[in-house]
């Protein structure tokens, strides 16, 4: 701690991102990111952005990513915020809609930037127990707030909510703000982008890191209604009026438009998200149901973090969360069905 710091800093918790370890023949299982690289008209887009043109500012709003995202999902071009990375959306969300007089709700198993979020930007936060199936139960939510943020699937668990059950919330706080994150909502979950017309409170939030496989470029995008999209603009504008650079707008407009690739890598995902699963049953793990590029897993025989350490010394690397309920999980991302069969016989050796 330094006698300069300001008074936020000291108290601040920040968030631990998954590892990027340097290790010879990895089996990397941990940040759930895509084992297929992007598509390749993608990386051509993005070489052909690598110009004397980086000379030149890259076009502050974004135009041309926002018209292929508005055209992809059948809104239009002012109901799409875009950033780098769906954690600066979230970010100038949580800054822009979620601080109000009650508390912000979000499961107490989830994505623990909300918890860094809250944090930074000084809201409060209230914590809402996921049930002892480790599901979200929306009833829970029906309580005084001032917003409500949750993952669809969640995350770490895997676990989503049907699309009823995602308006059922939005419809029960018409007056205060719904943020769906929906980062592994490609993988087995149905939007809520379809409910924005209809509700002036929903903001759902996506990334091209998972199913689009581009985690190395930082592209995110948010979809509402528009007084919510111009909220984070002028907070965006207050903060970075060039958040994505010129090969990041060119490499993921070209990749939302490439739909051939997007069905052909989430079905082989969803194959092998199946594949492991029944395989890692096979060896008495319990397996949350997934809809995400994961799997939440733990045996009763073992100790998740022993687990975790033992999988390290065979060079799979998987992720574990040192938090009450969920310490003896292992959160192990999709790869190829090499990378799962390695994993496999890694756990053979274990147990």
């Amino acid at each position: 701690m330094s006698k300069l710091w300001s008074p936020i800093v000291a108290a601040l918790k920040p968030y631990v991102p998954g590892e990027q370890p340097r290790m010879a023949n990895l089996v990397k299982l941990n940040t759930n990111e895509s084992p297929y690289g992007p598509s390749e008209k993608a990386l051509e887009a993005i070489r052909a952005a690598a110009s004397t043109d980086l000379r030149l500012y890259p076009d502050p709003v974004a135009l041309g990513l926002r018209e292929a995202i508005a055209t992809r999902h059948a809104v239009s071009v002012g109901e799409v915020f875009v950033g780098n990375g769906s954690d600066e959306v979230l970010a100038h969300t949580f800054a822009a809609l979620l601080k109000h007089d009650r508390p912000l709700l979000f499961p107490d198993i989830s994505y623990s930037f909300y918890t860094t979020y809250a944090g930074l930007f000084g809201i409060e936060a209230v914590e809402v127990p996921l049930d002892a199936a480790f599901r979200i139960d929306i009833a829970d939510y029906r309580r005084p707030s001032g917003a409500v943020i949750l993952p669809n699937p969640n995350a770490p668990t895997g676990i989503g909510l049907p699309l009823a059950e995602i308006e059922r919330l939005v419809a029960d706080h018409p007056d205060q703000p719904v943020v769906i994150d929906e980062a592994y909502i490609d993988f087995g979950g149905e939007s809520a982008i379809a409910l924005v017309p209809k509700y002036d409170n929903l903001l759902v939030v996506q990334t091209f890191s998972k199913s689009r496989a581009l985690a190395g470029l930082r592209v995110g995008f948010a979809i509402g209604q528009r007084p919510l999209i111009e909220a984070l603009e002028r907070v965006k504008d207050s903060f970075n009026s060039y958040p994505l650079g010129r090969a990041a707008q060119a490499g993921a407009t070209a990749a939302i438009e490439d739909e051939a690739w997007f069905e052909s890598t989430r079905g082989k995902i969803i194959s092998s998200r199946a594949k492991l699963a029944s395989e890692l049953e096979k060896r008495g793990f319990e397996v949350l149901p997934s809809q995400a590029n994961f799997v939440f897993a733990r045996h009763p025989g073992h100790a998740g973090q022993t687990l975790a350490a033992k999988l390290r010394e065979r060079a799979v690397i998987v992720r574990h969360f040192a938090k009450p309920r969920i310490a003896d999980f292992l959160r192990i991302t999709i790869g190829t069905d090499a990378e799962c069969a390695k994993l496999v016989a890694a756990l053979d050796e274990i147990l």
